[in-house]
């Protein structure tokens, strides 16, 4: 997410380092760079030059503290003024109303369908709602069937009529169907097209007219670059839309949308989508997305996305068998399981300041996983709950189940040697006292 921006931002930044003093030559070429940066990443011409002749004039006109550098300085500024053309603050969804009413809309292939879903899942989990989902999509039969499927996986009911083909008649069903079932949020998923047309902007302005929602909520895909803005600014014509869904910012995108498209429309971003799995949405907070774009990290984030997996009672059971140096395949497994649900590794390790960084020419993801697991999953139930039983004869059965060779299998035994050696310790205060005396001390 926005790597190639954020290498060519520090490579702006540097041209004020080891500066003494701010001077309206060297805060030229640095803006310069960063115009450079930003309309590189698709940011429109008009929102880059905004940017930068703000960053300009504050760099120009401000005192430089002895304490920072000009180059700290400039990277406060731009960072200031990142959160500020990105909307300030988090913006929540408005829930009022019983039921509460969401319209999404957007073009085909935004991932509209998926992120209903995703939605649902939200106020389900977070903000302990009864959500139903609605197939409001009358001329695609598959994303009817996409989004039955989707809340069969998350366990939220789906309100679907494939004869009717009237989206107006289908809406005001549902929403009645929510009132007699008490379902208190309803999302309805609505039609798409390839390309923004008349009839379609009408029949969606009939919906908005006969349900009146409480939320619009217009979904983009961020890979689109300028287009999502351009589309935006004309669904917000029509439609007055009250937030942005930008949707596949966990893939090769350069960004530009999620830094325009505030700008362009007025409007804020409230949900930004990070994944393919359906708890792989985030809420928007300008700040932290900065944080992010300037490489330093997204703790907050990271230790958010944690609670949502920790699970206190797993976690007793698990305390219980450090401390009996009985941790076992099962268990480490399981710790996969709960990272993997956290997000793309690549991702998490993006919201650690300066270890993204760090690791960005590493090929890492969630495939990472998978030799693990497959070697795991080759061990029988005895092998997994009791990890001294891994003789040489064991690994090369385990190997050839798995599809991998001898040295992964050894690899990995040593890695979780290593780990349970490691978690024991961490769970006995004296060997951590007496490790933390053994460590030499700092001059």
């Amino acid at each position: 997410m926005f790597d190639s921006l954020s290498d060519k931002l520090e490579r702006a930044f540097k041209i004020l380092k080891g500066q003494g003093q701010v001077t309206e030559i060297n805060v030229a070429e640095t803006v310069k760079e960063i115009r450079k940066a930003l309309l590189d990443a698709d940011v429109s011409y008009k929102v880059a030059k905004q940017f930068t002749d703000s960053i300009k004039e504050k760099a120009i006109g401000a005192n430089v503290l002895n304490s920072i550098s000009p180059n700290q300085l400039m990277v406060k500024i731009t960072h200031d003024e990142l959160v500020g053309l990105m909307g300030g603050g988090m913006v929540d969804i408005n829930t009022k109303g019983n039921p509460t009413v969401i319209l999404i809309a957007g073009l085909q292939g935004s991932g509209k369908t998926t992120f209903s879903g995703k939605l649902a899942l939200h106020l389900k989990n977070k903000k302990g709602k009864n959500p139903l989902l609605v197939a409001g999509d009358v001329y695609r039969p598959a994303a009817i069937d996409q989004l039955h499927i989707l809340g069969e996986q998350i366990g939220v009911n789906v309100w679907s009529d494939k004869e009717n083909k009237s989206p107006v008649d289908i809406a005001k069903k549902a929403i009645a169907e929510a009132k007699l079932k008490g379902n208190n949020v309803v999302i309805i998923d609505t039609a798409g097209r390839l390309a923004i047309d008349d009839e379609m902007m009408k029949e969606i302005e009939a919906v908005k007219k006969a349900v009146s929602p409480q939320e619009i909520l217009f979904v983009v895909d961020a890979m689109t670059g300028q287009d999502a803005v351009n589309t935006a600014k004309t669904f917000n014509e029509r439609l007055d839309f009250d937030g942005v869904v930008l949707t596949k910012l966990d893939g090769d995108t350069r960004g530009g949308a999620a830094l325009s498209i505030r700008s362009v429309v007025d409007k804020p971003i409230k949900f930004v989508g990070t994944g393919e799995k359906m708890e792989a949405l985030d809420i928007f907070y300008p700040e932290r997305m900065a944080d992010r774009i300037l490489g330093m990290g997204d703790v907050v984030s990271l230790v958010e996305r944690a609670q949502e997996q920790y699970d206190e009672e797993a976690a007793r059971k698990l305390q219980k068998k450090i401390a009996k140096n009985q941790f076992d395949f099962n268990d480490f497994m399981n710790q996969i399981g709960q990272i993997k649900k956290m997000g793309n590794v690549k991702d998490l390790m993006g919201m650690i300041p300066g270890v993204g960084k760090a690791m960005k020419n590493m090929d890492i993801d969630d495939d990472a996983f998978k030799g693990i697991e497959a070697i795991i999953k080759s061990m029988t139930p005895k092998e997994r709950a009791d990890p001294k039983l891994m003789n040489g004869s064991r690994r090369k059965r385990i190997a050839d189940g798995s599809g991998t060779s001898i040295q992964e299998v050894n690899k990995l035994m040593k890695q979780f040697d290593q780990t349970s050696k490691m978690m024991h310790m961490m769970g006995d205060k004296k060997k951590m006292a007496q490790l933390m005396k053994s460590m030499p001390k700092q001059r």
